[in-house]
């Protein structure tokens, strides 16, 4: 996931791709934020936990700190993904708001707007933890304090986290693309109606259209179906509320939590392949990076 975010953040920033400045714009926010969930979640946390021994990572503000910034650049990422979303939106279905929104300083103002509104949203979750010991004055480890587990209002602050993220922004890409596709489908009957052509000769309007289509559904299908894990077993913990007590290693819904944080995961570089590795322009880039690094690396050994 490092790796294909990494390449993804080069070869677009070199704007070789074929791509609008506002369309780069996106996707590079996007894998930003797919990165930077790597960096927080897989490299500060897990791997610190059960490789590398960073003490300082321990100790509880920094251990509370870590926590919401792995919130944040998931928030971020969702929200990107359905920024971009309602971009392509108006560009294909909005012809008279397209020259306004679809540039590259409304896709900038954009990134910033979700990644601010994230960070404040998330402040909340530092407030969650408390330290498990107290060694020499200096706190250490994370747990949740015994009132998140009994107080309303952090019931309320978890039930409010489970739909702003992520059951509202996969409403929100469902209505886009359906009414994107629904314009494209419309626009087709049109242009087949006027166009006077043998059924032999292609339309590459239509068939431009038909790749939209598919890309769309294959953008919502992926999202959807990774993201679905973490949203059933956020239902449940809420319609059973699970006493809030600790998850055990064997139940039913601690293993559903866990292959929804799996698949999460997975969506960080998924979303960015199919975004990117449809584009032909960005292959060629991608197979001369392969060809120089190859091509480097054999003067080297030489």
């Amino acid at each position: 996931m490092f790796a294909v975010n990494l390449i993804a953040i080069v070869i677009l920033s070199r704007g070789q791709c074929g791509l609008s400045k506002c369309i780069t714009r996106y996707l590079v926010a996007m894998a930003a934020a797919d990165l930077a969930v790597v960096v927080v979640n897989n490299i500060l946390q897990d791997i610190n936990y059960m490789y590398v021994y960073a003490g300082f990572l321990f100790i509880t503000p920094v251990c509370a700190l870590s926590l919401v910034l792995r919130v944040v650049t998931i928030d971020s990422s969702v929200w990107l993904t359905v920024g971009f979303t309602f971009d392509r939106f108006i560009a294909i279905s909005c012809q008279n708001l397209r020259e306004r929104y679809c540039r590259e300083r409304t896709a900038t103002v954009v990134t910033v707007t979700v990644v601010t509104v994230s960070c404040a949203r998330c402040v909340p979750f530092y407030f969650i933890m408390e330290p498990g010991v107290i060694i020499d004055n200096v706190p250490w480890r994370c747990v949740l304090k015994p009132e998140y587990f009994t107080s309303a209002a952090w019931k309320g602050f978890e039930l409010l986290d489970s739909i702003l993220t992520p059951l509202l922004p996969i409403a929100l890409i469902l209505l886009f693309n359906a009414l994107t596709v629904r314009h494209i489908i419309s626009a087709n009957k049109v242009r087949r109606g006027l166009r006077n052509s043998s059924e032999n000769q292609k339309d590459s309007e239509t068939e431009n259209r038909r790749k939209s289509m598919i890309l769309l559904f294959a953008l919502t299908a992926n999202f959807i179906s990774l993201w679905m894990p973490y949203v059933i077993y956020s239902l449940i913990w809420q319609a059973q509320n699970y006493g809030y007590a600790d998850k055990y290693l064997k139940t039913p819904t601690y293993i559903l939590q866990q292959t929804g944080y799996m698949v999460q995961m997975l969506s960080l570089c998924t979303n960015t392949c199919i975004y990117t590795l449809t584009q032909r322009k960005f292959r060629s880039e991608l197979k001369s990076g392969v060809l120089y690094v190859y091509t480097f690396n054999g003067r080297l050994c030489r």
